[in-house]
């Protein structure tokens, strides 16, 4: 099945780089071949997709590889949970729903949210009257019409109405009302008092539903928390590093992370990196924080840590698609005005997809780095093959 794969490859290329190409007639078989060099125009080379570039030096980093799991970014999963007790009258959004902050996803009826805005609507009634006879009083006093006893009992008066409507407000603050709402309860109907709209904290999407319609929450043993809500945007990457590399590990490092062991990587930043070794495992527990815009990142995933322990300046670099193995040796393709020629290298140190080349190659020399298996198949043909 390889053999005849790679005849229909060694076709394709016939088409695309004819003997002539080649610095070959047709029929010539018996004069010598070149085996280094791959005689190619400056059309062909863009048709066969031969990305080439400028090597240079660069720095290489001897890594570690960690494993860890992805979980929910502590910062971006939130909580709608109720403090008091009642029954769930309306639920807005559904497992998966998104939802934006400050957006209504339940509605609870309570007779003691109902008693609460009940006691601010009347220490409300009381403080606008106290508060309009303190400012008579206060006129009338100034005017010496009134004595100053009866002024100190009016302003005593009007101070003990401010506290009470104080108190009032502060408990509707403790049910989750914000300062509109409250605001807003004097042009309320009187049968919505007892309603009262639970608000997602976060945008994000609901993880969990705990409750249904008609459920008691609250107080007494029954269900707090309705729903759970988790941007993941921004996801965690939960690492455990042996003691021995604790060392050369820091927060604010850059670090890559990888679906399993051949994943494409992402960068991710070390926020953490905990002081204590597990009881178990002992292991140290080191939090990377990852950017997850496209939500590929996913919780419970199982991923690995590629951790930079030590650096160094290596002259030439190439990436690792620029290397062919071609007759046991390591070799790559060097752009040249007639098209390409092999040159065999020695590799060094490698550091995810760059590779240290020792010898063989200098800098500034440009090489393909990209479809160079062709170049090798092309290679390989034989002389007078037509």
């Amino acid at each position: 099945m390889v053999r005849i794969w790679l005849l229909a490859a060694l076709l394709v290329l016939d088409a695309a780089f004819p003997l002539a190409a080649r610095g070959e007639k047709p029929g010539a078989g018996e004069e010598k071949h070149d085996e280094a060099t791959i005689k190619l125009s400056d059309r062909q080379v863009d048709a066969g997709k031969f990305a080439v570039s400028e090597v240079q030096g660069g720095m290489l980093s001897k890594r570690i590889a960690v494993p860890g799991s992805i979980v929910p970014s502590g910062d971006h999963i939130a909580r709608v949970a109720v403090r008091l007790l009642g029954t769930v009258a309306e639920l807005r959004k559904r497992l998966g729903d998104a939802v934006q902050a400050g957006e209504v996803v339940a509605v609870i009826e309570s007779r003691e949210v109902a008693d609460a805005k009940s006691e601010y609507l009347a220490a409300r009634l009381v403080f606008d009257l106290q508060q309009t006879l303190f400012t008579r009083s206060t006129k009338l006093f100034e005017g010496k019409v009134l004595s100053e006893n009866d002024f100190l009992r009016a302003r005593t008066t009007f101070e003990d109405a401010r506290v009470k409507i104080e108190i009032a407000r502060q408990k509707l603050f403790a049910l989750s009302l914000t300062a509109e709402q409250i605001e807003a309860l004097p042009q309320q109907p009187v049968e919505t008092l007892r309603r009262q709209e639970l608000r997602a904290p976060i945008a994000g999407r609901v993880a969990e539903r705990r409750v249904e319609l008609g459920s008691l929450v609250g107080r007494e043993g029954q269900e707090s928390e309705l729903f759970v809500i988790v941007n993941l945007s921004v996801v965690w990457a939960d690492l455990a590093v042996s003691p021995s590399d604790l060392a050369t590990i820091h927060e604010g490092q850059q670090i890559t992370i990888a679906a399993g062991t051949g994943g494409e990587p992402s960068p991710a930043t070390i926020m953490f990196v905990s002081p204590l070794l597990d009881k178990d495992t002992r292991a140290a527990r080191v939090v990377a924080t990852l950017d997850n815009p496209d939500h590929l990142w996913r919780p419970g995933s199982f991923v690995t840590a590629a951790i930079a322990i030590e650096q160094r300046q290596a002259g030439v670099v190439a990436p690792s698609g620029a290397v062919q193995t071609v007759d046991g040796r390591k070799a790559v393709f060097v752009r040249t005005a007639d098209g390409f020629e092999k040159r065999d290298v020695v590799l060094g140190q490698r550091d995810g997809n760059m590779l240290e080349i020792v010898s063989g190659l200098s800098a500034g020399e440009t090489v393909a780095t990209s479809n160079t298996f062709s170049l090798k198949a092309e290679l390989s043909k034989p002389a007078d093959e037509d």
